[in-house]
């Protein structure tokens, strides 16, 4: 049976969920017989308003100087922190009074949660309270401030009345997004008793007065049969030389009802390699060939796959630069998924450089693929010299025809040149010819016993 939406006016952070305003649809159940459903509503409609007035003395005292307040009487709804699912402002207190009749229960859950992280969470935090008591205080990262955050937490409240506090201090060193919560009105908890898996939620499933809804992890979307929790997973595109791609959340059970496209581009001239580790688990059948959840490659006009059970492909050797994984499940199972390393080699091979005379080469290999640099260097007192100009340095490049971009250049002697004059002093050769080419050595003598060669004169050249 469907309920209509409450109509409630409230501002965007405190809103009560309804069918028109959510993207959840309601799950319909069996409703208890009509004498017990009128019973109870009827006993809770007399002691409605005999439960609000000590609620709403009982919450005065608590509520702090300044701090916007709304009261919500709905049976089910949502609380987000002030702009959700946009960072929170700065200097904010906002408290939320969920009441309900006698009778019944409020749980609180929260979707969502990413606050500034403190000691003690004294700067911005949420508070949970009850009857004058507080029930739990949260703050921090999911990610990182797991003592602090409320994760999975269900709280539940002792009675009918349950009030949420919300503060945020004057400073935020990092863009923290608040949090997302739903509360409900329980009697008999659906989610809590429900055993058949092809109604069951695959993340939250919240209670509500003759009902249940589910809802999915942030970065999940519901699937149209309302319960399943299913991933966006097509924009997938990797184009580094190497890298690592998986099911979505291995190693755990990875997404219902999903359909996964991973790209994998490489310029061309190189060939893609792909390894899946030895983890492997998908979904198969006895008899059947992969007919449930499977993994499939193309690459290029080859085709490869499907791949399921638990034992992995061998290593797959593409002739391809580009290559698609597709991967697709149905909305049933609790398997682990696989995870795949891919590696790249070019396609043609360079031949072997030849160092130059009185040079060296680096990286020194056996083989040079597409891609490949070689820097070419000279031993001490040496130049490179290509087409009559000296360079610093020299690189060179491996093609994707197997050849290289350029030539290795020549390491050449250095010539120091004509040596300087010296005044009342002489330039004495001691190396054959005049020599002026690196290693070389001239000295400088004084022509008059009374002159003496000043010590910053040395020995020539130097390299």
């Amino acid at each position: 049976m469907l309920y209509p939406s409450p109509a409630v006016s409230i501002p965007n952070f405190a809103h009560a969920v309804g069918r028109s305003d959510v993207n959840t649809c309601w799950e319909s159940r069996v409703q208890r017989s009509s004498a017990v459903s009128h019973s109870k509503r009827d006993m809770a409609a007399t002691s409605a308003m005999m439960g609000v007035l000590p609620f709403l003395l009982d919450i005065l005292s608590m509520v702090p100087a300044g701090a916007q307040v709304f009261s919500l009487s709905d049976m089910y709804g949502t609380i987000n922190s002030p702009n959700f699912p946009e960072p929170y402002p700065k200097e904010a207190e906002v408290r939320w009074n969920i009441s309900v009749p006698d009778g019944f229960q409020i749980r609180l859950y929260f979707l969502h949660f990413d606050l500034e992280p403190s000691y003690l969470c004294e700067y911005d935090y949420v508070k949970v309270e009850a009857n004058g008591e507080e029930l739990a205080a949260f703050c921090g990262r999911e990610d990182s401030d797991t003592e602090q955050v409320p994760g999975e937490q269900v709280i539940s409240s002792p009675r009918n009345s349950l009030s949420v506090s919300f503060r945020s201090d004057f400073s935020n060193e990092e863009r923290f997004l608040g949090f997302e919560s739903h509360y409900s009105a329980i009697d008999v908890d659906e989610c809590r008793d429900r055993n058949d898996e092809d109604l069951a939620c695959d993340h939250f499933c919240h209670n509500y007065i003759g009902g249940y809804y589910c809802s999915c992890r942030y970065g999940y979307l519901l699937h149209s049969d309302n319960r399943t929790c299913r991933v966006e997973c097509s924009d997938n595109v990797f184009t580094e030389l190497s890298g690592v791609l998986s099911s979505s959340d291995f190693p755990n059970p990875y997404p219902k009802s999903s359909d996964c496209l991973y790209h994998i581009e490489l310029e061309d001239g190189f060939l893609l390699s792909l390894e899946f580790d030895d983890t492997f688990d998908i979904e198969d059948h006895p008899d059947v060939t992969c007919p449930y959840d499977y993994v499939k490659i193309q690459a290029g006009e080859k085709e490869y796959g499907p791949f399921c059970g638990d034992r992995p492909p061998g290593r797959i050797q593409t002739e391809s630069n580009k290559v698609q994984v597709f991967f697709h499940s149905d909305n049933s199972g609790e398997n682990i998924g696989w995870r795949l390393s891919y590696t790249s080699s070019g396609r043609s091979q360079c031949p072997v450089p030849v160092k130059p005379l009185y040079g060296q080469l680096d990286p020194v290999q056996i083989q040079y693929s597409f891609k490949d640099h070689v820097l070419v260097s000279c031993d001490p007192g040496y130049r490179l010299i290509r087409d009559g100009e000296e360079l610093e340095h020299f690189q060179i490049e491996c093609q994707k025809d197997g050849s290289w971009n350029s030539s290795v250049p020549l390491c050449k002697m250095v010539d120091c040149g004509t040596p300087g004059e010296v005044a009342m002093g002489d330039v004495i050769f001691e190396s054959p010819g005049n020599s002026t080419l690196f290693g070389s050595i001239i000295q400088y003598t004084c022509r008059e016993s009374m002159y003496q060669i000043h010590p910053k004169i040395n020995n020539y050249p130097q390299s």
